[in-house]
């Protein structure tokens, strides 16, 4: 955990605690990948791009899932009111109108068979068993930090105000119909994650719980790091994509 493996010893206020979570992204979200450089330069091939949703799929089609945990978990109806909204978010009314839906359009529109993205057999290792930690992880530990994980959420509106407007201009074609699945997460990640900052800041009281929630942090950013670690070692300049995994046509 490095430079914020002790940071609540002593025990933080609401405001710092708050500023170290912000920190944590400020340091360690994935905006500051280099995969991301490279997407936002458009220096990326459109294999990349291929892999890039195809792998994220396995990640977007999770979410449901783990917040369909913390529901469950959480004794309190307010909190699960709140978090049940998320799940229709991505799930939409009939389980394909939602986010993951339009997750499937975004590949489909990249070239993508959609089934063979739904399947998920095409992901990396890695995707895999980063997707399979980030679900026990909300599974097996405490409610708080389950919560304190999806705070990534703070920083999603940075990235994805970088990523639109950078796609839309590097790749020629990539569309804003393509692109339709970033829109409404304007409006949902800053809803989302001001609920769960709020819940965060009042349950997390003593240094012990508050050393629980940075970690939780910590391990989110870890997990979409190693997700982009993962793509950038098997594709870039033909790369090395392990057996079993997606193989873009050769063009």
């Amino acid at each position: 955990m490095s430079e914020f493996a002790d940071a609540a010893r002593n025990g933080l206020t609401p405001a710092a605690l708050e500023a170290t979570l912000r920190q944590v992204g400020e340091e360690r979200y994935h905006d500051k990948h280099p995969f991301h450089h490279r997407m936002m330069a458009g220096a990326l091939t459109k294999a990349e791009l291929q892999a890039w949703a195809l792998n994220r799929y396995c990640y977007q089609a999770m979410i449901p899932r783990k917040d369909a945990m913390i529901v469950s978990r959480a004794e309190d109806p307010e909190l699960r009111a709140e978090w049940r909204r998320r799940i229709e978010d991505h799930d939409g009314v009939t389980g394909w109108d939602g986010g993951i839906a339009r997750w499937l359009k975004l590949a489909s529109g990249l070239g993508l068979n959609e089934e063979l993205v739904k399947s998920e057999r095409r992901a990396l290792p890695a995707t895999r068993f980063a997707v399979g930690a980030y679900l026990s992880f909300c599974t097996n530990r405490s409610l708080l930090e389950a919560v304190a994980s999806s705070l990534t959420e703070l920083f999603a509106p940075v990235i994805i105000g970088e990523r639109v407007p950078a796609m839309l201009a590097k790749y020629s074609y990539v569309t804003e119909d393509i692109l339709a699945y970033f829109t409404p997460r304007l409006k949902q990640a800053p809803r989302d994650s001001d609920f769960a900052l709020a819940y965060v800041l009042a349950h997390a009281t003593e240094p012990e719980k508050q050393q629980d929630v940075i970690n939780a942090l910590i391990f989110k950013c870890d997990i979409l790091w190693a997700m982009l670690d993962a793509l950038d070692y098997a594709y870039r300049d033909g790369g090395n994509i392990p057996p079993g995994a997606f193989v873009p046509e050769a063009r």
